[in-house]
């Protein structure tokens, strides 16, 4: 047995060492987790989201100390294109550099077409589409300049597939996997690749949460909420973990992906292969 593939990262020569990266919507769930395994590879993070002050804080401590890298954190708000551009230059000032972006700050909000307020479909359309092409468009000139880029957006398997009532999130994620090809072939020549990942269904506290009020509410077991409700178009009948979609990035990010661009990686049990 080679030991060598089984030693941690910490323990080993580490993928990302020397690299920088921003992960927006990444102070909790999904975008954490993927803060947390590009940090196990050894690139230095920009947090970014919203959440308690001192959580985030003692949330960038552990991360810095337990894989010794730089991690800061930006309060920009991903609806606000200024603030966008404004967290990419600060994270080259600090890094030097921004070698990896990972767009996965989005919001949700479930109506009929009808009821479906225009305010939310503006902020779902800011944050789950616009940021990523702010942010694209800013860190874009430094990784052309380098000749190294690795861009990664957080879509869904909503990009592929619809689902009534998400009028929004579904038209967002479409155009995501739209703008990831765009990027992809403008950016084929410079060493920039552009990819992104379509989970389904991910376990999050805010996802457990979900589940037993959801249970509570309809008086059904949560185990049959979990397999009839939320999993119901999920073949494999499991949630996702946030370090498996970690890992997907990581992936990306490699020396072995370096030419995958403008492709959706599936992380979805499934779903879509139906």
């Amino acid at each position: 047995m080679n030991m060598q593939s089984i030693q941690p990262a910490t323990a080993r020569s580490r993928a990302l060492a020397g690299r920088s990266a921003i992960v927006t919507g990444s102070t909790s769930g999904i975008g954490l987790g993927i803060a947390r395994a590009l940090a196990a590879e050894g690139a230095s993070v920009m947090l970014n989201g919203f959440g308690d002050a001192d959580d985030i804080a003692r949330t960038r401590g552990a991360l810095a100390e337990e894989f010794g890298v730089r991690v800061c954190y930006s309060d920009a708000d991903m609806s606000k294109p200024e603030q966008v551009a404004a967290m990419v230059r600060t994270a080259e000032a600090k890094f030097g550099s921004v070698d990896v972006l990972v767009n996965n700050a989005g919001i949700q909000h479930v109506a009929p077409i009808e009821e479906f307020p225009a305010g939310k479909w503006d902020a779902i359309l800011a944050i789950n589409l616009s940021s990523a092409f702010h942010a694209i468009r800013a860190a874009v000139p430094g990784m052309k300049t380098r000749g190294w880029g690795r861009i990664v957006n957080v879509a869904s398997a909503h990009g592929h597939v619809a689902s009534p009532f998400k009028s929004a999130y579904v038209a967002a994620k479409h155009a995501v996997l739209g703008l990831t090809k765009v990027v992809a072939l403008e950016l084929a020549e410079h060493g920039v690749t552009a990819n992104a990942v379509c989970p389904g269904y991910v376990w999050t506290p805010l996802v457990e949460k979900q589940i037993e009020e959801q249970a509570r509410a309809h008086n059904i077991p949560r185990d049959q909420i979990v397999r009839d409700v939320l999993l119901k178009k999920q073949p494999n009948k499991r949630f996702s973990t946030v370090e498996e979609i970690g890992a997907t990035v990581v992936f990306l990010c490699s020396a072995g992906a370096a030419t995958i661009t403008g492709a959706s990686i599936n992380v979805d049990g499934g779903w879509t292969a139906e």
